[in-house]
């Protein structure tokens, strides 16, 4: 009877559930320590500029988690790791775009597992597949919105640094249109409003060529960043991309977004996006400086 007991607590110890009542598989010690390292990515800063030590860490540990053949979760954090890295560790445009690169790929892999396995449970995907069915398929699966939110990211900072043209022509822009709003479908509020914010990006600044992108669409851009500070209207990238999307319109416009911009450099950074906020503000003062000049 002590025996049985004993083997039942700790059989209640190691199976977890979710909310939903479904098997959670156990915690996963290298991707945790990974997700230590991801949360100490300021450390050793120097005002927006990350020490790449701590970000190292963390790639390297989501790295190692990502082996596992089926993982979901890891690879999506290495795209977010990879972007960060790249991002605000002060790297050459070489050295960034190969880190975009893996960030692409790490996405690619996570998106592809999860189109697995609506294959396996009978609601098979093709890779057109429009975003909304793409996110009624994956209603139920975690790590979708997380794992599409990260890809588009990957794919638009890639066609940035690789050219807007290049981008274009090989479909990336139509790639990261797709994985935005398949986000927005999943979760509008994801990461603040993320979707809204990629999708708006998107709009502002890929090249509007026809039979490519000819869907491109300044209002478009502008409306969709409009969402989505609506969602997140303290997050500095939703306010600061509004304002460098406003800045390209008439009087008014310019007027709003002079006033944006002036309150995200005002504002307080996150103490959770420390970092990537006080990146946020140089890029506002950069702004604010070249749009008086025009004045």
């Amino acid at each position: 009877m002590i025996f049985c007991a004993a083997l039942a607590v700790l059989t209640q110890a190691v199976v977890t559930r979710d909310s939903r009542g479904e098997l959670l598989a156990p915690p996963n010690p290298v991707l945790a320590a990974a997700d230590e390292a991801w949360m100490r990515r300021d450390r050793g800063r120097i005002a927006g500029r990350a020490s790449p030590r701590q970000i190292s860490e963390a790639v390297s540990g989501y790295e190692k988690a990502a082996e596992a053949p089926d993982a979901v979760e890891p690879r999506w954090k290495l795209a977010r790791g990879l972007f960060f890295k790249a991002k605000y560790t002060g790297l050459d445009g070489d050295s960034q775009l190969a880190l975009f690169e893996k960030a692409c790929q790490a996405g690619e892999e996570a998106v592809a597992i999860l189109r697995r396995r609506t294959d396996a449970s009978g609601t098979s995907l093709a890779s057109d597949a429009p975003p909304l069915r793409v996110a009624a398929a994956l209603s139920r699966a975690p790590d979708a919105a997380p794992a599409y939110f990260w890809a588009a990211v990957a794919w638009g900072e890639w066609g940035l640094l690789a050219g807007r043209l290049k981008g274009a022509k090989t479909g990336t822009a139509t790639k990261v249109r797709d994985y935005a709003s398949t986000v927005i479908a999943l979760d509008p509020e994801f990461e603040e409003g993320g979707g809204y914010r990629i999708l708006g990006r998107l709009h502002h600044r890929a090249p509007r060529i026809p039979f490519l992108t000819g869907w491109v669409s300044r209002s478009e851009a502008v409306r969709n960043l409009r969402l989505a500070v609506r969602t997140g209207p303290r997050n500095f990238v939703n306010r600061h991309f509004l304002a460098e999307a406003l800045a390209d319109g008439g009087p008014a416009e310019r007027k709003e977004a002079i006033r944006i911009e002036r309150e995200v450099v005002a504002d307080a950074p996150s103490p959770g996006h420390l970092v990537e906020d006080l990146a946020i503000q140089e890029e506002a003062k950069r702004n604010l400086l070249a749009w008086s000049k025009r004045t």
